[in-house]
């Protein structure tokens, strides 16, 4: 099968298509052939050796697919064949045409939803979900959104916009900055530019609370919008650091910053949560680029050069009726 693999730590062009054995379904698997790959910021960090844990190489990275089943293994209901679904993978092994998984992993994709959309929302739909309900959003709040442009800031904006809150959008650049806008966000603007905060305390008066995606200097700044009551919720650090927010200096001003975990039994719920919103057409993810999978490595540049909006997909069996 063709697949693309990682032999040594580096830039985007460490990412060389190959070919690698056919994958097969073991006891409790199912086998998917790959329609789309899911590419999320935190592998282009595995990629150059920077991220939160370092693989074993050689490796085929990525970590969400959608597909069809092709075939099952022992102790599976061979009903599952034919279906379309999405995946984690376990952390690599997505960015090939055929992968082998857990059989309970899959998550059945809604029949009115495309494979691409539902890929765009495997890893991102489930956490945006997850921050709008850990954070508490709702009617009245103004919520500040950073890299409101991404794959999980577009949905957020989406999501918070629709449960009646204010939504300001912080976004790099002028196409991203209208992209925020067509979403339903009340104020967007252009974190490149200095005097971002002040344009924010000028619209809204301050916010209420801070979903940070971005971190270090962007999240700092982000904090200091604050008011008493204010809460934060960093879930991201596309900047390289977290924002660094002292706890003393956070009950000094009535600001609580929100640390929730996820629990791993609620990873199948908020999937299929973002899935029906999606199918029923009231959640709509932003796939802003789509790559061949031999072009992995264009895939990786663009996004590390902040060259993407919305979601990136690797494109390994497109589904024929996308338009």
């Amino acid at each position: 099968m063709r697949a693309v693999w990682v032999e040594e730590f580096g830039g985007p062009e460490v990412l060389v298509p190959g070919e690698a054995p056919d994958a097969e379904a073991g006891p409790g698997q199912a086998l998917v052939e790959v329609a789309y790959a899911n590419i999320t910021f935190v592998e282009t960090q595995l990629r150059s050796g920077t991220g939160p844990f370092a693989p074993k190489l050689p490796a085929i990275p990525g970590n969400g697919v959608g597909g069809t089943v092709r075939a099952v293994g022992p102790g599976v209901d061979p009903a599952l064949a034919g279906r379309r679904v999405v995946t984690s993978t376990g952390g690599s092994g997505a960015y090939a045409e055929l992968v082998a998984v857990p059989a309970d992993g899959l998550v059945e994709v809604p029949a009115p939803l495309r494979l691409d959309d539902a890929v765009a929302l495997l890893a991102d739909g489930r956490t945006a979900t997850w921050l709008m309900r850990a954070s508490g959003a709702g009617s009245g709040d103004r919520v500040l959104v950073t890299a409101a442009a991404g794959g999980v800031g577009t949905l957020l904006v989406q999501l918070a916009t629709a449960a009646g809150a204010q939504v300001v959008a912080a976004a790099g650049g002028d196409r991203k900055v209208a992209l925020a806008t067509a979403l339903g966000a009340k104020v967007a603007v252009d974190y490149r530019r200095p005097d971002w905060t002040e344009r924010v305390r000028e619209s809204v008066g301050g916010v209420d609370l801070v979903l940070d995606g971005v971190g270090g200097a962007l999240g700092r700044s982000a904090f200091d919008l604050l008011g008493e009551g204010g809460r934060m919720l960093s879930f991201g650090l596309a900047s390289g650091t977290w924002t660094d927010v002292p706890e003393e200096e956070a009950r000094r001003r009535g600001v609580r910053t929100l640390r929730p975990a996820l629990d791993p039994a609620d990873v199948r719920d908020l999937t299929e949560r973002a899935l029906r919103a999606a199918a029923d057409g009231r959640l709509h993810p932003v796939i802003g680029q789509r790559f061949e999978l031999a072009r992995a490595a264009e895939a990786h540049a663009a996004i590390e050069a902040r060259a993407t909006v919305g979601k990136t997909l690797l494109e390994v069996r497109p589904e024929q009726t996308r338009e």
